[in-house]
């Protein structure tokens, strides 16, 4: 196991203050394959290792988005059949995608440095190999029979989609069974919503599997250094500001949340002057698979379940605050669900009726957005602060996502492929439906278009934020920072600001620019034909029947809001 985690080290913050391809199913029929002979070997590679007529087989875990030894079905159930060898590959094509960015690497190597350590306390050496994934199989099939292929269920990218295909056609031809086991509360082959929430609960309340006890190893199967950069990744730096990964700083920060700084979760998880302390900061560790969802809940429980016998406003705060993220818990897999569901969601419109509603590419306006520089202070403070570390709240990511695709009108591709290009803690299938709820593409979800200005007064009442993040308007007193173009001449001459030069202008009239949004969008929605895709998108994708409690009632003032939101 891990040494004891050190103190979590979340962000260096710069204030004062103490996170429609057809659907998903490559390895469903791989998995009934049955190991029926050993394949012949590979000429240019040595032969498998032989005791008189004996073939010795070796049974592959494929570690992919969870690595971790805690929790790992695959691992614990592969031990139990025969030799274990541990796989990572590490895929070029996969970081070519537009998605991909070297902060995600960053956090995946972490997050596979402690894991080849904590396999070899067990005997086991992790074998990493760069290349195609058939590629690398082949290779380690023909040196050694690979007499099974274990693996989770992964719901990623498109890319990675085509490429459990390809997995599950290759282990079809060679006759290896492929097993996959389910990993967070995704439900592959799902028909229906109706009791998804249940089936949840159970997957996550079932007993975690333990580490294997004792395994039987391959050493004669060697891999590759673990590379600095994957081939093809520009390694672009970063700074200091970006969350450590790997498994001991998920278990700290999982501590210090729990015990601490979560007592504040339902209260301060809006505003990114207080959610970056007061969030979980789990969800890196998560998309790493450095933690198991199993794991978070069954903490987050027992938690609770410690507090049940307690009274005092401080216990009263902490359920309130534990309550909120466990629903949380529940809405993180609740999106993913979408994505394995209607894979091509990261590509096209789910509802296809807003086709050709936005087919913007102004690049001068994304351009703008993406730096931070749209002349709205607190749009460009949001920004910038999460170009420095990877991590915003969750109101400010829709927040960012409804202005490109509401206020600038840009399709919400483009917009969508550079924050997933900025979060450390990309996860596809939260991110692309995320993307498209905030533009107002599902066709089921209220359409929101936030008010930049409302946002930072009720966030950033000082200005504290924005004076940390856009530095060039920091001598603006109090409110005025809001709205330096209401500013007189002689006011902004006091501050020394030059707008246009030293800050820009706004971009966009931000109230014209909404109602002019709105305006579109509910002219799409009023055909018959709308209204009956919208009821076909609701019953496959929404929340209704899914034994979810809409976040919208439990908020006060009770106001209609259906919007579906988490944080960690």
């Amino acid at each position: 196991m891990s040494a004891s985690p050190s103190a979590p080290r979340l962000r260096a913050l710069p204030f004062n203050h103490t996170m429609i391809f057809n659907q998903r199913s490559p390895a469903t029929e791989a998995g009934d394959c049955d190991l029926l002979s050993p394949p012949p070997a590979h000429p240019d590679l040595p032969p498998a290792r032989m005791e008189g007529e004996r073939i010795f087989t070796v049974h592959v875990v494929w570690f992919k988005r969870d690595l971790r030894l805690h929790d790992h079905t695959p691992l614990a159930a592969a031990s139990a059949a025969g030799a274990v060898l541990p796989l990572y590959m590490v895929e070029p094509m996969l970081w070519r995608q537009p998605d991909a960015a070297a902060r995600h690497w960053r956090q995946v190597r972490a997050a596979l440095a402690e894991l080849a350590d904590d396999l070899r306390r067990l005997d086991l050496n992790l074998v990493i190999r760069t290349g195609e994934a058939t590629e690398i199989l082949s290779a380690l099939h023909a040196a050694r029979p690979i007499e099974g292929l274990w693996s989770h269920q992964e719901t990623g990218n498109a890319w990675s989609f085509a490429r459990d295909r390809q997995i599950a056609a290759w282990c079809r031809d060679h006759r290896v069974p492929w097993h996959e086991s389910r990993q967070h509360g995704v439900v592959r082959g799902l028909k229906t919503r109706d009791g998804w929430a249940r089936k949840w609960d159970r997957q996550m309340a079932a007993a975690a599997a333990p580490p294997p006890a004792g395994a039987d190893g391959v050493t004669e199967v060697t891999g590759e250094a673990l590379p600095k950069i994957p081939r093809g990744l520009v390694d672009e730096p970063d700074g200091d500001q970006l969350q450590a990964g790997g498994r001991a700083q998920a278990l700290a920060l999982m501590d210090s949340f729990l015990n601490d700084r979560g007592r504040a979760y339902h209260l301060e998880m809006s505003s990114p002057r207080t959610a970056d302390v007061s969030c979980s900061r789990l969800s890196v560790h998560l998309a790493t698979g450095a933690l198991s969802m199993r794991e978070v809940a069954q903490a987050t429980w027992r938690r609770m379940a410690g507090l049940r016998d307690n009274t005092g406003p401080e216990v009263t705060r902490w359920r309130r605050a534990l309550s909120a993220f466990n629903g949380r818990l529940h809405w993180h897999c609740h999106f993913m669900q979408k994505l394995e569901d209607a894979p091509n969601l990261e590509i096209v419109n789910l509802h296809r009726g807003y086709d050709g509603l936005r087919d913007n590419d102004d690049a001068e306006r994304l351009a703008a957005w993406a730096t931070g520089r749209t002349g709205l202070p607190f749009i460009d403070a949001c920004m910038r602060s999460l170009i420095a570390t990877g991590w915003i709240n969750f109101r400010m990511r829709a927040m960012l996502t409804a202005f490109a695709t509401q206020h600038l009108w840009l399709h919400w591709r483009a917009p969508g492929l550079h924050l997933a290009r900025l979060f450390s803690d990309y996860e596809p299938g939260i991110h692309w439906s995320q993307s498209q709820m905030q533009s107002g593409t599902t066709g089921i979800n209220t359409v929101r278009i936030y008010n930049p200005i409302k946002q930072s007064h009720d966030q950033d009442p000082d200005g504290e934020f924005i004076r940390a993040w856009v530095p060039e308007l920091a001598t603006l007193p109090g409110a005025a920072i809001h709205e330096p173009w209401r500013l007189t001449p002689l006011e902004l001459a006091d501050a020394q600001i030059r707008l246009g030069i030293d800050y820009p202008r706004p971009f966009v009239d931000h109230l014209a620019a909404a109602r002019a949004a709105r305006e579109r969008i509910y002219a799409v929605r009023k055909t018959a034909e709308f209204r009956a895709e919208a009821a076909a998108v609701m019953d496959r994708h929404g929340s209704r029947k899914s034994g979810l409690a809409s976040s919208a009632r439990r908020r006060k003032p009770a106001k209609r809001d259906t919007q579906e939101s988490f944080t960690f």
